[in-house]
């Protein structure tokens, strides 16, 4: 829900406006101070099965201690009215030593700084498709992955009926160029060319009953 203030807020008032040690989670869009809503147990499941899944192909990669997935963190478009805290980050960690703002308030201003930012979608997918979508390609961060596993979005990304699907964007001259991956496809990142992970097995961890019990993707 929209927090209803007096005046739209810069990216800076915003940061001194946040809680400390807030249960909720709040993000700026253009100016506006959103509450986020609370994520539901399969998007819990579907988020940390990812990031256990990039983890070991971050070590497979051999960049353990190279590239990192930090608990949290802000990231700063490049309008000066947003910041999404999103619900997982690769950042390189040479790059982040020169992010001004990292060390005290975990904001990240440079697409440099950034590997991969993933979106599990939830009830606001207008956000995750669009604005964030915009904002992220805008900046140069050179991949975006959209995982909508319970088919959340609009028709004209899933089709119609819907499909689950995840979305890999990859910024090529400045714009992004998507995969799509649905049922019986594995996975393909330009920044992660080892993962080893299908579709089928984020679907099953989001609660889809269609598949066989979930296989060690590494194997």
């Amino acid at each position: 829900m929209a927090q209803a203030l007096p005046k739209q807020l810069t990216f800076d008032e915003f940061i001194e406006w946040l809680p400390e040690n807030s249960e909720v989670r709040y993000e700026l869009h253009d100016g506006v101070i959103i509450e986020m809503p609370k994520p539901t147990g399969k998007h819990s499941n579907v988020t940390g099965f990812l990031i256990e899944e990039l983890v070991l192909t971050i070590i497979q990669m051999g960049k353990r201690g190279i590239w990192t997935i930090p608990r949290e963190s802000i990231v700063k478009p490049t309008n000066e009215k947003s910041g999404y805290e999103s619900d997982i980050i690769v950042l390189a960690q040479d790059a982040i030593s020169s992010e001004p703002r990292w060390e005290r308030e975990s904001i990240i201003e440079n697409a440099t700084s950034v590997k991969l930012i993933v979106e599990v979608v939830i009830s606001n997918w207008r956000d995750d498709y669009y604005k964030k979508l915009a904002d992220y390609e805008e900046m140069g961060i050179p991949e975006y992955w959209i995982v909508d596993y319970a088919a959340l979005g609009g028709r004209a990304f899933l089709g119609n009926p819907k499909q689950p699907t995840i979305f890999v964007y990859q910024l090529v001259e400045g714009e992004y160029q998507v995969s799509q991956f649905r049922r019986g496809d594995r996975l393909i990142s330009p920044i992660f060319p080892d993962l080893n992970l299908t579709a089928d097995q984020i679907f099953q961890v989001g609660g889809d009953c269609r598949f066989a019990p979930l296989q060690n993707s590494k194997n």
